[in-house]
């Protein structure tokens, strides 16, 4: 029987943890007020929301909600720093409890791990097999049923008042955008009577991600025995030798879906040949090159454009646009695209000159 853990509470509350949590979800966030009034007066703070954890008095607060478009319409919701702190906290002990467990192939989010190791890894892929299986779910935060995660959640943790927080964060998600499945054996109000979605933004949707895909990551290599595999968030490529066998991987992985109460996406889920070129992470991959998928240099375009007028007008530091500038070159340097980049420099110099003459930009 796989071991369960007790006594996490304590870690958890602990001033140090809280404190260490604090430091985290201010990251990249300094200078705003929300941080600013938290860090004014952070020893009453901490003091303040260790004795709600303890006394089962704390409640999280309501989500700022905003909608984004780039690189697809996704619905973001911002939790109140005060709660982000708390979810840094409860991850800092439970997210080795379960790292361990994971596959080695899932790189969302995971130390050590995370976005350039999932591409390389995939670039391995195109390389050694002939075929690419590649796997998305519609709406997969939106999807994520309440009930299961916290099953999930209690084949590791036994601790009844870290379980507790973890059905509280769940339970304050806020409404997310409508995932109304049908799925063997629902009844007409199936749909609507079960609680389902979290929220794209908390650090520990991020980590619920993870746990709740957990077991097909195993039955994709343990069942399926998959001998080469790709998990990053809700996007999956598995790689075989025939077109057969992934087409009898697809079809057990929509029934195990199915059973997580997921739904794979019809038109994202497809087999490719590798040596056609397959997108995976705003990357193109073929067998020994990637390039930046084309989508990305027109969205890139784009950035660039607004950051450089906003420079150009006083309306953004120099910091803060080398900054962005600095993660998009990394991007396409990822991308093998040195060309790409040299043009890229060249386009921005062209909006900024233009803009500081007042010729328009185009």
């Amino acid at each position: 029987m796989p071991k369960t853990f007790n006594n996490l509470f304590e870690q958890i509350v602990s001033l140090g943890n809280l404190f260490m949590a604090a430091r985290k979800a201010a990251l990249g966030k300094r200078h705003k007020g929300y941080v600013d009034a938290f860090r004014l007066d952070l020893e009453h703070e901490i003091w303040a929301l260790r004795e709600e954890l303890l006394s089962g008095a704390y409640q999280p607060g309501p989500y700022r909600v905003f909608r984004i478009s780039d690189p697809k319409p996704r619905l973001i919701s911002a939790a109140p720093f005060r709660d982000r702190v708390v979810h840094h906290a409860l991850c800092n002990v439970i997210e080795p409890l379960w790292e361990r467990r994971f596959v080695s192939e899932s790189f969302a989010n995971r130390r050590g791990l995370g976005t350039s190791a999932a591409r390389d890894h995939f670039a391995m892929g195109i390389q050694c097999f002939p075929y690419v299986l590649c796997v998305d779910f519609c709406k997969f935060f939106p999807s994520i049923d309440h009930a299961m995660i916290k099953r999930q959640f209690r084949r590791v943790i036994r601790c009844r008042r870290t379980l507790w927080l973890l059905d509280l964060i769940v339970d304050a998600s806020n409404p997310q955008e409508p995932a109304e499945w049908y799925f063997p054996g629902d009844d007409l109000w199936t749909p609507f009577n079960r609680r389902r979605g979290i929220p794209l933004g908390n650090q520990t949707s991020q980590f619920f991600a993870n746990v709740y895909l957990d077991s097909l990551d195993h039955f994709v290599k343990e069942q399926l025995r998959c001998p080469h595999y790709v998990r990053y968030v809700d996007d999956l490529a598995l790689f075989g030798r025939t077109k057969e066998e992934l087409r009898h991987w697809r079809e057990a992985i929509e029934l195990r879906a199915a059973m997580m109460r997921l739904k794979v996406h019809p038109a994202k889920t497809r087999i490719f040949r590798c040596n056609e070129g397959v997108t995976f992470l705003g990357l193109r991959f073929w067998p020994g090159r990637r390039r930046l998928a084309a989508e990305n240099v027109n969205r890139v375009r784009r950035r660039i454009k607004k950051l450089m007028i906003l420079w150009s007008r006083g309306e953004m530091t120099r910091e803060k646009l080398v900054g962005s500038w600095r993660g998009w070159m990394g991007h396409a340097m990822q991308a093998q695209s040195a060309g790409l980049a040299a043009s890229l420099r060249e386009y921005a110099y062209s909006i900024w000159a233009g803009s500081k003459s007042g010729v328009p930009c185009r």
